[in-house]
């Protein structure tokens, strides 16, 4: 009942700021989320044992955000620079490496994820609710329907949880789902098109959500954070958005 009562506080705040809310509303929710998302990986980086990333990756993340699409490479290649040279005067130089890869994989993981929301907003509204919502919708049919007919596990050593029928059923789900939002919404994409993005978009987010398993995991963590009830934390929530929104811009990309 938390997780439901939770999406319909989120929901139509979501379709609010996404279709309706002025571009600056639209930087600062994405910010924001991201903020959370880095706040709460910082947690687990620093269960690794080669300490907290430490707070470059909060100014970094916003460069990143608010970088043009042509300065991201460069930007990415500064940061890394920057993160290697900060950790030479690390107590112990065997944790240099491990401290700022873990740095720079968080900020690439989470803000340079969520830069491609804002880019897909930038084309159109509705490419980047696409992308959201067709993660929810794959998200919810894989966990009631996997509890329900799930006996094959997909990833026990990463998430017992999962299941096969429900991995099945999520792939299901999103590719029905993008298939009729895109012909309404959307319509210039062709409908075989429309399904494979959406199947593909679909195994992105399945696999994003067990990355973050996995990283969780390594860190001997149940949850990345407690804010959002029924949920976890707001990485646990949008674990799997941020593998499809790249997917998502590639299609777009490849499609022009």
């Amino acid at each position: 009942m938390k997780r439901v009562l939770t999406a319909l506080v989120l929901i139509p705040l979501v379709l609010y700021v996404v279709l309706w809310g002025p571009r600056w509303l639209v930087y600062a929710v994405t910010s924001l989320v991201a903020f959370l998302c880095y706040y709460e990986y910082a947690g687990i980086a620093a269960a690794y044992g080669a300490g907290d990333p430490g707070p470059l990756g909060y100014a970094a993340g916003l460069a990143m955000l608010l970088a043009g699409a042509r300065d991201f490479p460069l930007l990415c290649a500064i940061f890394a620079m920057a993160a290697l040279s900060l950790f030479l005067r690390q107590p112990d130089l065997g944790k240099t490496l491990p401290r700022a890869a873990l740095l720079v994989t968080g900020v690439l993981y989470v803000f340079g994820c969520w830069k491609f929301a804002l880019l897909l907003h930038a084309v159109s509204p509705y490419w980047l609710l696409y992308g959201l919502v067709l993660c929810w919708v794959g998200d919810a049919g894989g966990y009631y329907l996997g509890r329900r007919f799930g006996r094959h596990k997909l990833a026990p050593r990463i998430s017992p949880a999962k299941s096969w029928e429900g991995a099945a059923a999520s792939a299901a789900a999103s590719t029905l789902f993008g298939y009729f939002y895109l012909a309404r919404f959307l319509p210039s994409v062709p409908p075989a098109a429309a399904i494979l993005v959406s199947a593909a978009a679909n195994a992105a987010g399945q696999l994003g959500d067990l990355a973050e398993s996995a990283i969780k995991r390594g860190a001997g963590l149940k949850d990345s954070g407690a804010i959002l009830p029924g949920h976890g934390g707001f990485l646990d929530r949008v674990d799997s958005t941020l593998f499809v929104l790249p997917l998502v811009y590639l299609y777009l990309r490849l499609a022009v």
